[in-house]
Order: structure tokens, then sequence, then C-alpha cells
């Protein structure tokens, strides 16, 4: 599973069986502030998919340095651990909202619909470049 972290909403993704292609799979929208629906919904997912390994997108601002957002993704993060008993891998994430836009205005997704799946599409290139950084 890839997860997207954002105050708003968290995109998640999930990999085939053979853990080789990385696919969006939902979004969970919440209020940035009471997170146990989306820790609730994402442990719901972990169970219904069987998922083995957590990615979660590590929100590092472009200068290096720890942002206000990777602490409380790293927060979210050991909550989900400690809920669902999977030991989460961090993956820096600059960038992958702009590589989905890119991916989603080529693929002629009109903007009014990019909202809609933009966070998914984010958690599926962090995935997928765990899944793919694993086979090197």
């Amino acid at each position: 599973m890839g997860i997207d972290f954002g105050m708003k909403r968290i995109g998640i993704a999930l990999s085939d069986m053979t853990q080789t292609i990385a696919k969006g799979f939902e979004t969970v929208n919440w209020n940035g502030r009471d997170s146990e629906y989306a820790l609730n919904r994402i442990c719901d997912i972990i169970k219904e998919q069987e998922v083995v390994a957590i990615v979660v997108g590590r929100p590092r601002r472009t200068d290096g340095k720890k942002s206000e957002t990777e602490e409380k993704a790293e927060a979210f993060a050991e909550t989900l651990k400690e809920m669902c008993g999977i030991e989460p891998v961090f993956k820096d994430e600059r960038y992958t909202t702009v590589i989905a836009t890119q991916f989603l205005r080529e693929s002629n997704v009109k903007a009014k619909n990019q909202r809609k799946v933009i966070d998914q599409v984010a958690a599926e290139v962090i995935l997928q470049d765990w899944l793919d950084s694993r086979k090197k």
C-alpha cells in the first residue's frame, strides 16, 4: 500500500499480487485534525485487501528540511502501525503531486476531475517508486 499523506486528503494506492504495478485505489477525505476516521478507513482497507507493506510518502521540504506536514505524517504512520500492526516504510515524496498532475494532464483528465484522483495518483507514484527500487 502506498500512502500520499495530506492535511485534507490521503491518497491510497495498492499494488498487484506480484508487487509489480501500483494502481490508485481510494482517496480518504478528512479534516486534518480528527484522524480517527482516516485511520479506521485505512485499517479497513489493509484488512480487506490483505496488505503486507505500507509505504508512506515523506513530505520533506524542497530544501531538505523537515516540514510540519512531515512530522504529522510520521505521527499518523506511527498510529497506523499501532492500530494495524504493519511497520511503515517512508519514501521521499517531493514532486509526486507535480508528476501526478503531469500524468493526468497527459492522460487528458479534465482539471475539474483531477482533484478527485490526484492524491491516489501521487500515492501510486510513491508506491511504484518503492516497488521499482526493491527490484534493483
